[in-house]
């Protein structure tokens, strides 16, 4: 690893461990033609073996989430060890791109790009046809798990189809708590309720401390996190998939879900969040927890290494706790998604940089110190040491706990391009303002989502 990178991962995490030595370069291959249109419409590239990058100078344009150093780091890493690939990178905030995507891979289209959602883009023929990569690089050997998410039908409808995706990672959402604050209100280790975790809110507002910061303000409904988290509590997770990936007859108002609903609307009433939780965007919302200005906050295991450097030994880690001891838990837990845009100049280079980040032991050891998570690739593959007690640890332990209580779900934002913005955060900031109850939420998403899937 280049010293200038040493620099920069310290930056992140504590532990200050050293990456092991990258993976020797695949052999060169002809770059891949294009090949005939796949049932959604976008071009599946001819390979001859597993395409590199060459050797001439190349700029892969990246669009990237505002405010996540991951993509950053990789990128340095990647032109450290392949000099003559270089990034330019765009940057937006996640709600900008999910309004954006379509018109940015149709005008400008990137090399790489975040996606927020999958299904419009892929059956518009918007994003190019991953499967002959996939067979090339020979990511069909890796959990099918790790792609199914990735996989768009000719119908639009997720978990099935050709892969239009790749993930820098396993992302999951949880529970972060401030140590010293928690022990204030007698919180010495995670709850094993969500009662236990009601009783803990109310202590913590009834000490005069903020129970929970959440960033809900402008177009990035943050609430979300939690009341996804209280419907894996209340219900199991498939039917919450199944109505993501658009599978015929799917509702999100299930009674479970109006129970979570009603358990979120519950704390808001109880003055559980931050009094300006309607204003408050996701800087604010770090800012004020590594400021100790918040004793809860809902996010994702991308923060661990931040909070790991931020806040040595005082930040703490846990899943949505059950109804009950034993019962139904979940997380927001899919891979970081990136695609390829069909139009794209350097699809191979491209491709060949997501296949580093799965299988390189320096690009694996970034995922884990800077992203806190797990990455994608081999079941095999190397996994770097992290300290014992860290935030990364627990993360990293949290989310073999989800994937052995089989409670993965993807984001419900990401269930359709314009629900997010559009349906899901005016909905949950109304129930802030209480102009909106939670029967109300949940039926007016469903409708707003019958509307735009045609159901």
């Amino acid at each position: 690893m280049s010293q200038s990178h040493g620099n920069r991962s310290r930056l992140y995490l504590a532990t200050g461990l050293l990456a092991a030595t990258a993976l020797a370069l695949v052999a060169c291959a002809p770059p891949g033609g294009g090949g005939a249109a796949d049932d959604g419409g976008s071009a599946a590239p001819t390979l001859d073996g597993a395409p590199t990058c060459g050797e001439e100078d190349v700029v892969l344009d990246m669009y990237i989430e505002t405010g996540f150093p991951l993509p950053k780091e990789l990128a340095d890493e990647f032109t450290n060890q392949y000099p003559n690939v270089t990034f330019d990178i765009r940057e937006d905030q996640f709600a900008v791109i999910t309004q954006n995507a379509p018109r940015v891979l149709q005008d400008s289209p990137p090399d790489l790009m975040r996606l927020p959602q999958m299904s419009e883009l892929a059956s518009s023929g918007l994003l190019l046809d991953l499967d002959p990569y996939a067979e090339a690089f020979g990511w069909t050997d890796w959990p099918a798990s790790q792609l199914e998410q990735l996989r768009v039908d000719d119908q639009g409808r997720r978990g099935d189809g050709p892969l239009y995706a790749m993930g820098l990672n396993f992302s999951m959402t949880g529970v972060f708590y401030n140590k010293e604050l928690a022990e204030q209100i007698g919180m010495t280790e995670p709850p094993a309720t969500l009662e236990e975790f009601d009783g803990y809110l109310a202590a913590a507002r009834d000490a005069g401390l903020t129970p929970i910061a959440q960033f809900n303000g402008g177009a990035t409904g943050g609430l979300l996190f939690p009341l996804q988290l209280l419907m894996a509590s209340y219900g199991e997770t498939a039917p919450i998939n199944d109505w993501i990936f658009q599978k015929e007859g799917a509702t999100i108002d299930t009674p479970d879900n109006l129970a979570a609903a009603e358990h979120l609307q519950g704390w808001v009433e109880d003055g559980f969040f931050a009094d300006d939780v309607n204003s408050m965007d996701y800087s604010q919302m770090m800012s004020r927890f590594i400021g100790g200005e918040s004793v809860f906050i809902f996010s994702g295991d991308w923060e661990s290494g931040n909070l790991d450097t931020q806040m040595p030994d005082n930040a703490g880690f846990f899943v949505m706790p059950p109804l009950e001891e034993g019962g139904n838990i979940g997380a927001m837990s899919a891979p970081l998604t990136y695609g390829i845009s069909a139009n794209a100049e350097n699809p191979d280079c491209a491709a060949f940089f997501l296949n580093w980040v799965a299988t390189d032991e320096t690009a694996r050891t970034i995922t884990v110190e800077v992203g806190g998570s797990h990455p994608m690739g081999p079941a095999d593959a190397f996994m770097p040491e992290v300290a014992e007690g860290s935030v990364t640890a627990e993360t990293l332990a949290a989310g073999t706990t989800i994937n052995d209580a089989d409670g993965a779900m993807d984001f419900i934002a990401n269930a359709t391009g314009a629900i997010y913005a559009q349906s899901w955060t005016p909905n949950v900031q109304r129930l802030v303002a209480g102009e909106q109850d939670a029967a109300g939420l949940l039926s007016a998403v469903q409708t707003d989502y019958e509307a735009e899937v045609g159901q």
